[in-house]
């Protein structure tokens, strides 16, 4: 007669997961957003993880929470455990005959930008399946399974990052609006609730008089702000690379001459080489209207 003697069980995976996150950022709700799931559903699997082992990994306080002695310990081992998964899952997914690559881009990049730049490229590589996804935060390129991310940030010389273009702002309007432009003083302002100190810094570097800066509609996307502006709604900040096709159209003009650099940059980000395919860089440098790059 066989034995089948009952087998000590492990911790589940996605508790393992969890912890790992929340270790690495110090924050239960930046792994939330990294997972893509609640704080309390981070704080549960935590929960489930230190059952198990018995032991504190964290400790929670009105600031947030703080490693423990255990859960420092743990973090490496974790973090090396997951970065093999992440490393056999992208080997894995490169088998795949149909070549499928994934970005991750900044919704408005995704809406305004990356389009134009898209046809070009995949007439370039007819062979590969583009996804875009627009998301508000960079992915983890180490673990998520994204080919490379468009974001709007500051250049960071660690990073392995390709910095397409800076990025300057510009008030800009319908042309109409223009017509009857009597100072920004009687201007109906818009903004985007990302950038809402976008009027109050343009204002201070180039020395313009807007009293009260922050009056006005705002708007959660960039893309329904220009849209907004193109109807005549009122005077929006231009971000120069995401308003060039409307610039170029007469949908919109600029409504003062004076512009000036955020000191931000639209950054292509790209995963650690052992993780790319052979093309990724070529892609990345191909978004660039100045394809000298290198």
């Amino acid at each position: 007669m066989s034995v089948a003697p009952k087998r000590p069980k492990g911790p589940p995976l996605n508790a393992m997961r969890a912890v790992e996150a929340a270790a690495r950022h110090v924050s239960f709700v930046a792994a939330a957003e990294e997972l893509n799931v609640t704080p309390g559903a981070i704080s549960q699997h935590v929960k489930t993880l230190e059952g198990w082992a018995g032991t504190s990994l964290f400790r929670r306080n009105a600031q947030g929470v703080t490693l423990t002695a255990a859960g420092v310990d743990l973090l490496p081992k974790l973090t090396a455990a997951f970065d093999g998964l992440a490393e056999a899952t992208f080997a894995l997914r490169n088998l795949k005959p149909d070549v499928d690559f994934h970005i991750a881009a900044l919704p408005s990049l995704a809406q305004l930008w990356l389009p134009r730049r898209l046809a070009r490229i995949r007439a370039m590589f007819p062979r590969i399946n583009f996804s875009i996804t627009a998301m508000e935060t960079p992915p983890s390129l180490s673990r998520e399974l994204f080919d490379l991310s468009v974001f709007i940030g500051l250049p960071d010389p660690d990073q392995n990052q390709v910095s397409i273009c800076p990025d300057e702002i510009v008030p800009v309007c319908a042309p109409s609006v223009l017509e009857n432009f009597d100072g920004f003083d009687r201007s109906t302002l818009l903004h985007d609730q990302t950038w809402i100190d976008d009027w109050q810094f343009w204002a201070k570097s180039v020395g313009a008089t807007v009293p009260n800066p922050q009056r006005g509609a705002r708007f959660s996307l960039y893309s329904l702000a220009v849209e907004e502006t193109k109807a005549g709604a009122g005077i929006l900040m231009g971000h120069m690379p995401l308003i060039e096709e409307a610039l170029e159209t007469g949908s919109l003009v600029r409504a003062d001459e004076r512009s000036c650099p955020t000191g931000r940059h639209i950054l292509v980000n790209l995963p650690h080489s052992s993780r790319q395919r052979a093309e990724t860089r070529e892609i990345a440098l191909s978004l660039s209207d100045d394809t000298s790059q290198s």
